[in-house]
């Protein structure tokens, strides 16, 4: 997708490619970029699940983790362990894809070995 697309434009497409293809998606989290109700329950009317904001927590000043934010960071770290997908050598997307497809086989496969 282009960069000059904005990311509630941009979540709507992909909205859109992977309606009914997973069926055991249930919930969607999202920083406050999406914030707003009507857009909320827009989403939440279109595609049929659930499309939670995470919000900072009220009184603590300054840096802070978000809540669930660290789910996305670490499933970052693993992938960074695969040698092709730290950088961005691929040319085709189908080929990163495949790449990130077979990084997250192997961790589950060793997670079930464990």
């Amino acid at each position: 997708m282009a960069a000059n697309v904005g990311e509630r434009v941009g979540a709507e497409k992909l909205f859109n490619e992977v309606q009914g293809k997973y069926p055991r998606l249930v919930k969607v989290l999202a920083d406050q970029g999406f914030n707003g109700e009507e857009y909320v329950t827009r989403i939440e009317n279109l595609f049929g699940f659930i499309f939670e904001i995470v919000n900072k927590v009220l009184g603590v000043g300054g840096f802070q983790v978000q809540p669930k934010r660290w789910i996305v960071e670490r499933t970052f770290g693993w992938l960074i362990w695969n040698r092709r997908l730290v950088k961005d050598y691929e040319e085709n997307t189908e080929v990163s894809k495949a790449f990130i497809q077979l990084a997250m086989i192997r961790l589950m496969l060793k997670q079930l070995a464990s």
